[in-house]
């Protein structure tokens, strides 16, 4: 009697399953599939039925380091991360083998490929147009397995160290390039503003007086300078003199 109850025990402990709130059971009667498991407490018939835990959760995949030639023909180091969940838990177990090492092989194969496709310009500034037309092909090969991959991004881009050397040298030309052009912007709206202001002065004589007397008050300031006036200025103060006098009348 005691054997009866410790075996009807152990089959009662082999029927009873729990599932995960994250997971899906795909259960298997004799070999065949015959439906999916909630969350929960779930019972099986022992022996007879088999029961295969499929999680739901976003699985984070490293897409490891490879060296891809692009279509200019430089060589870099490129790796990646896809992000991808099971939305169907039976083809997941029954379509393909393992669910994880087929989407990291057609990951790796797809973005060796499409990084090939582009030149290296291309692959530095337009890294959201690749990471998308990655996306869309892995989808294309998983939709089959029950997985649907959320994103793909490419983390990490290494260039060999000549052409690391090549960019920096045109870096700092087209810095030393802006920094000419503005300077010659600068030159050309002073000459431009001197042009102007040399038009008001032959226009108006006394102009170039008053300027001379601002720059000598300037100079002043400092009292610690010793002014020599020219013998011309004599005759700028007189002009002065007689401008005011006239501007009274």
């Amino acid at each position: 009697m005691i054997y009866v109850l410790i075996v009807l025990f152990i089959l009662l402990l082999a029927a009873i399953r729990i599932v995960q709130q994250y997971e899906k059971g795909v259960v298997l009667r004799v070999g065949r599939v015959i439906g999916e498991k909630q969350p929960g407490l779930r019972l099986l018939i022992p022996i007879i039925d088999r029961m295969y835990k499929v999680t739901l959760q976003i699985v984070t995949m490293p897409v490891p380091s490879q060296k891809i030639i692009t279509r200019d023909n430089v060589s870099i180091d490129v790796a990646a991360v896809a992000y991808y969940h099971v939305v169907n838990a039976t083809k997941s177990i029954v379509a393909i083998q393992n669910v994880y090492s087929a989407v990291n092989q057609i990951a790796q194969t797809t973005v060796r490929n499409i990084v090939g496709q582009f030149m290296l310009d291309e692959v530095l500034s337009d890294t959201d147009k690749i990471n998308k037309k990655i996306k869309e092909i892995i989808d294309t090969h998983t939709e089959a397995w029950g997985v649907l991959v959320t994103t793909v991004e490419i983390k990490d881009i290494q260039l060999p160290d000549t052409m690391q050397r090549a960019m920096a040298k045109q870096a700092e030309a087209e810095r030393e390039k802006r920094a000419k052009i503005i300077a010659a912007e600068g030159e050309f709206q002073s000459a431009d503003k001197l042009g102007g202001a040399a038009d008001i002065i032959a226009k108006h004589p006394i102009a170039l007086q008053l300027r001379n007397l601002q720059v000598l008050s300037e100079i002043a300031v400092e009292k610690n300078s010793t002014i020599v006036f020219p013998n011309s200025f004599l005759s700028t103060v007189d002009d002065v003199k007689k401008f005011m006098a006239s501007e009274k009348v």
